[in-house]
């Protein structure tokens, strides 16, 4: 039979991971290879070119565009700052000459003799780019950025908003509890919190006051998060949003508990900083939101570092579905159950709904053995991949 495969999400406790940090342009890297950078650090930085600003000398000072070069009283590439002299017109044989100030501060760029207008160049804006996860520089990519590997802890969810964060890890609520706005205090400002039930409106407006960097929860109400947004969201990458925090869903929309499995392996980091992103894509390049908790002072040993696979064993292909593997149900009437796949059958079979499709025998942790499709499962890679 030919290998399966399904989409997953990481639970995992131990993994070498490996983050790239480019710049959106050409620039200068910070680091040298080898460097140990910590999540906070700038590894690169370049300028943004600024804002155009187009000036319709011609129009505004009376005369030929063929004659607005001449009219300039700033050299093309010169500074200007604004109010400055920018050109100036001879007037009528001599009397009531115009001069036209610098709306804007800036570089002359260019006079068109065609169409009369200058073009004023806004200061270049300055981009950084930190290494969001400490650990080791493992590659530098000449004038664009570094890729930086660390042994970590890492959780990804089902959905995300907002950018990326960091903050010390802090448990504030259990699987099936929600968290209440009051439970919130000012110690949890900076923090990254974690609440196993659903998370509320009014809590995250509570942690968005008090300075939280960021939420992790078990289920959303879409209904709050239309409120949150002021808008639908639709089928696009999140990531960009400015609501104040980054908010991480695990399991999905409505009141579902976070898996125990997740919430054991937060509750185990538990005061440790994590970096928290979450851009979600759910469409072609799936891009998940995550929680990355770096094993700061934690070492392998001696004989293998981080990187060399040397002497590990092959590792198992991403997404691979076989007897044993880790699995979640995403369909009704198990949705959110956990279990293990116990068999893969061969040949497709009938369901229920009338339909055929290949399906699996899930043993859930409750002790049933259900036949599910294959498609209404997601697989939960916690092998560490050392």
């Amino acid at each position: 039979m030919a290998t399966a495969y399904t989409p997953g999400l990481k639970v995992v406790a131990r993994v070498s991971y490996r983050l790239k940090r480019l710049l959106p342009i050409p620039g200068e890297v910070l680091v040298a290879l080898g460097e140990t950078v910590l999540a906070d650090k700038v590894v690169a930085r370049t300028d943004l070119p600024g804002d155009v600003v187009p000036l319709n000398v011609a129009h505004q000072l009376g005369i030929a565009p063929a004659e607005v070069p001449a009219a300039l009283v700033r050299a093309i590439g010169s500074e200007i700052a604004t109010g400055d002299p920018l050109a100036r017109s001879a007037g009528l044989f001599g009397w009531f000459p115009q001069t036209l100030a610098s709306p804007a501060a800036g570089r002359l760029e260019s006079a068109s003799q065609v169409t009369g207008q200058v073009m004023l160049r806004g200061a270049p804006r300055p981009v950084q780019v930190r290494a969001h996860v400490a650990g080791r520089v493992v590659e530098i990519i000449p004038h664009q950025g570094v890729e930086i590997e660390s042994l970590v802890s890492q959780i990804q969810g089902i959905f995300g908003l907002g950018g990326e964060t960091r903050g010390r890890l802090v448990i504030a609520s259990k699987p099936g509890v929600p968290l209440a706005p009051q439970e919130l205090i000012a110690n949890h400002r900076g923090a990254v919190v974690v609440t196993g039930g659903r998370i509320s409106l009014e809590t995250i407006h509570r942690a968005i006051e008090l300075g939280v960097s960021a939420i992790l929860a078990g289920g959303i109400d879409d209904s709050d998060l239309r409120s949150l947004l002021g808008y639908d969201l639709g089928v696009a990458v999140t990531g960009t949003e400015s609501i104040g925090l980054t908010l991480v869903i695990t399991e999905g929309f409505g009141d579902i508990p976070m898996s125990q499995r997740t919430y054991d392996l937060l509750s185990s980091r538990a005061g440790a900083m994590a970096s928290v992103s979450g851009a979600t894509q759910i469409r072609a390049g799936v891009l998940r939101p995550e929680i990355v908790i770096p094993w700061e002072g934690t070492q392998r040993p001696p004989t293998q570092e981080i990187g060399d696979t040397n002497s590990s064993p092959s590792p198992r292909p991403a997404g691979l579905l076989q007897v044993g593997a880790s699995i979640r149900l995403i369909r009704d009437p198990w949705f959110g159950a956990i279990g293990t796949v116990a068999e893969l059958p061969h040949e497709p079979q009938w369901l229920e709904s009338g339909s055929k499709a290949r399906v699996l025998i899930a043993a859930l942790a409750d002790g049933q053995r259900v036949v599910v499709p294959r498609a209404n499962v997601e697989l939960i890679e916690t092998e560490a991949a050392l």
